[in-house]
This record gives C-alpha cells, structure tokens and sequence, in this order.
C-alpha cells in the first residue's frame, strides 16, 4: 500500500481519516501538534496516542522531514546546511547570528528558475518547488542547531536563500502560516521577511491575501537597460510596472518596504545609478539595502570599490532615504548572499 505523506493532509483529512477508523476526532489536533509545533520525525514520538493508533498512522502515512546532509561554521559564527530532501534534491540554509538575534535564511525552491547573472543558484537552473513542510523543516532542523550552536531560538527568518518565494507562492505562505500560527511556531509575522525579484502580480496578490510580514525586493538597479543584464525577470516585470506594484503594496498595507542593491563593480554603482535609485523611490517610504558583492565560481562580476560603496550610500542619505550598508557573512563557506548552490 503506498503511504501519503502526513504533513501534506489538512486538518479535516486527518479527522476524516481518524473517524472511518473508529479513532476519536479530536486526537487530529494533537497530532498536528507534534507536527507543527514539537516537530517529532516520528509516530513514536507521540507519546499521548495509544500504541494502536501510533502503529494505524505507521501503517497509512510517511513522515519524510528533510535531513542536515552537511554543515558548515564560518569564522563569523555563519553556519551553513546542506539539506537531503526525500528525492534526493539538495538545498541549503544558513544561519547568521549577531550580538542581539539569530537570521534563518531559508529557501522555497530547489534551484531557481530566474537565472539571475550574478547568483550562484540561478546556475543551477530548476528542480522543483519546495513543499510547505519542507520549508517549514528547516527552520526546525535550524532552530535546534541554533540552540546547540548559540544557545538561543531562531528570532527572524529570511525567505532569501535558493529560488524565488513567489514562484512558490501558496506553499511559502502555508510556511509562513504554520511558522506564526497557535497550532505552529507562534513566531511573529513581523520577524519574518519575503525577498523577491519583483514577480508584480504576485506582490499585489499579497496585499489582496492579507500579507502581514516583511517584503523585501532585489532590485540591485533602477536602469531599465542594467536590470535586464542583470535579471531577466525585467523583461516581464519592468521597473514602471514594479514601481507601481510597490506603491500599491506600501498604501495598502501601511508598511515600509527594503530594497536590496548589489554593488558591482563598473556596471550599477555610479552616482547616476545612486540618483536613477532615489528617483524611483520616490513613489514609497523605502529602506535601502547595500549589498557587497560575493565572489562566486559561476559569474564573472567583481565588488565595488570600498569607497564608490561610501558615495553611493552618502548621496542616498542625502536624499533623506534611510541606508544600510549589510556586511557579508559566511563568505568562507559560500553561504553569503548570491552564493547558494547546493554543490
């Protein structure tokens, strides 16, 4: 007989399945519990359901959580995670600590299919979406490493490792649902972040969904031209259109959005590209990210220049924007921004 994966069954399948084998319906909630919020990767570890109804969901269900394939710890304190899912796909997460919290980084795809010229996953190209349990694994598997590693829980994630979160759009919001809910993490919406290229449609479908945590946009330039070198998303979601959409995103919800830039040498760190940004902000209250450069095996690109970093950040700030300049970690293990590859 093949097994259906538990954590892919709603609330209500599993009663039904509990009710036409004589099991009493309220037992469903506990098991979701031990999914959700204890996060067991086994029936036995149930331990407030009777021997016969542990071994009936051994008989009818699968618990395929992902495994740590590998781990890596940076001289920073970065530690990056390999993750073996049950076909044999790799992906990776990292978690980046500071003085006053602990960064998951974690993934929605395996691979990417977006090709963007300067990230290490879009080299890759496309395996598969990630299920929402398999997003949602590995924040616990982190989590637990985190209280190893650093004695303290996971306080804010980061949709921003391999693949493009609204490419996956129900299942990264399922996560995001089990992370924040009673039955899940209870985690707080607003410690929680969606980074995306800008897939237009899909931001405003956000607001329309009732979107409550952070968003934040790869933009890495406000030149037409740069962007489509950059990221062939640009062809299909144009500046205009993606101003536009986060603007809508801004007045409807009331929340400041981030705008992610790499700075690459010679190619979108001039102050013409600094006040081609600030233009384009001017539609929404915005905090900018800049982001230094990665070296990675798959692109040719190379870091700005230290100080044309300092004169790009100064203009912005003259403009009145608020900047911040986001200081690589795990470069050493290839677990800094852009370099995720699973390889």
């Amino acid at each position: 007989m093949k097994k259906t994966l538990i954590t892919e069954i709603s609330l209500q399948e599993l009663k039904d399945f509990l009710s036409q084998h004589h099991e009493k319906s309220f037992r469903a909630k506990q098991i979701m519990e031990w999914l959700w919020k204890k996060g067991v990767s086994s029936f036995d570890e149930m331990s407030n359901l009777s021997l016969s109804l542990r071994e009936l969901l051994t008989q009818h269900f699968e618990l395929n959580r992902i495994k740590i394939e590998q781990e890596l710890k940076s001289v920073d304190g970065t530690v990056k995670f390999v993750f073996l899912l049950h076909d044999n796909c790799l992906i990776e997460g990292v978690l980046i600590p500071s003085s006053h919290r602990i960064t998951a980084c974690i993934s929605s795809q395996a691979g990417c299919p977006l090709g963007c010229k300067f990230c290490a996953t879009g080299s890759m190209g496309f395996k598969r979406n990630l299920h929402y349990s398999e997003i949602f694994d590995q924040f616990l598997l982190m989590n637990q490493k985190a209280k190893e590693y650093f004695d303290k829980n996971i306080s804010n994630i980061v949709y921003m490792g391999m693949g493009e979160p609204l490419l996956n759009y129900d299942n990264v919001l399922k996560s995001i649902e089990l992370l924040t809910s009673k039955e899940g993490q209870e985690l707080s919406p607003s410690r929680i972040t969606l980074s995306t290229v800008g897939i237009i449609s899909e931001i405003k479908r956000l607001v329309d969904d009732g979107f409550k945590s952070g968003l934040a946009i790869s933009l890495h330039s406000a030149d037409e031209k740069i962007r489509k070198q950059l990221m062939p998303v640009e062809n299909k979601n144009p500046l205009p259109a993606l101003q536009e959409a986060i603007r809508y995103f801004s007045e409807k919800t009331g929340e400041r959005i981030t705008l992610e830039y790499l700075m690459l040498q010679n190619i979108n760190d001039t102050l013409q590209d600094a006040e081609k940004l600030s233009k384009f902000c001017r539609a929404f209250p915005v905090k900018i990210n800049i982001i230094e450069y990665n070296p990675s095996k798959y692109s040719e690109y190379k870091a700005s220049y230290p100080d044309k970093i300092k004169q790009f950040a100064d203009y912005l700030e003259s403009k009145n924007m608020i900047v911040n300049l986001r200081k690589s970690k795990g470069r050493d293990i290839a677990a800094a921004c852009g370099q995720l590859a699973a390889t």
